[in-house]
């Protein structure tokens, strides 16, 4: 919780600067507050620039009553925040307060990795693994119709990241990306609820991360989360029917003569 509030809500000027900077980042904070959160920026890591805003207060005279009148107005300047991927923890012991999303482990027994990736390239997309900076496991882009997964993830991760993924195709790769930048808490509660029900349809039990990231995108608040319900199952039914369809019988043929 302490983790989460550190974490305050950012302006969509902002929002787009980071993104321009650097779009893997999910989780950025001052220099600062990053220590007090025991993660230390690492030495040379570039900072990422952005406008803070201060009030001040001001005495100006009234130029109709001539009268002098206290007014305040915002101040912005520019400064710098580093995303969660350029630090380390400073103590070990004490424990990382960003762990509440645990990553997966094991094996993709039933094949959720290739059978999602067999579907969005049946609708013209690309699914490719590749090494990803920063904290992000994958991510989707919607001019090029990519799908990309990070390569080092256990089979069982990647298989949740590529419902995950999908989710945002079947749900967000229409908007206009200013509209998932401004909502991105929505959407990222959105496309982790969808893997969540569709992984466990499959027999892949996501609940060690699906349960922290859930939490930590829609900020615990229950109205977010009923919220997406509609758009949840929606996407939920259309990509579990999709990846469990039997594959349609083969036609007889009748011996020729």
């Amino acid at each position: 919780m302490d983790f989460s509030r550190a974490f305050h809500r950012y302006s969509l000027n902002n929002l787009l600067l980071i993104f321009a900077q650097r779009p893997e980042a999910e989780r950025v904070a001052g220099y600062r507050t990053w220590q007090k959160l025991n993660r230390q920026v690492r030495k040379g890591e570039r900072g990422i620039r952005i406008f803070g805003g201060r009030d001040v207060r001001e005495t100006v005279e009234n130029p109709a009553t001539g009268k002098e009148e206290e007014q305040r107005r915002t101040v912005f300047f520019p400064v710098s925040v580093f995303d969660m991927g350029q630090t380390d923890l400073i103590d070990e012991e004490a424990g990382d307060p960003a762990d509440i999303a645990r990553a997966l482990t094991g094996e993709d027994v039933a094949g959720i990795y290739d059978a999602v990736s067999d579907y969005l390239t049946g609708k013209g997309w690309t699914v490719e693994r590749e090494a990803i900076a920063g904290a992000a496991h994958g991510y989707t882009d919607p001019e090029a119709r990519r799908v990309a997964i990070d390569a080092d993830l256990s089979p069982a991760q990647a298989a949740k990241t590529a419902l995950h993924e999908a989710a945002h195709v079947i749900l967000h790769a229409e908007e206009d990306h200013a509209e998932y930048v401004e909502h991105r808490g929505v959407k990222e509660t959105e496309a982790e609820s969808v893997a969540y029900i569709v992984a466990g349809i499959l027999g892949l039990d996501t609940t060690a991360y699906s349960v922290g990231y859930v939490a930590g995108w829609s900020k615990c608040d229950a109205d977010t989360i009923k919220a997406t319900a509609a758009n949840v199952l929606r996407a939920a039914h259309a990509l579990a029917d999709a990846l469990t369809e039997p594959e349609p019988a083969a036609e007889a043929v009748e011996p020729a003569a």
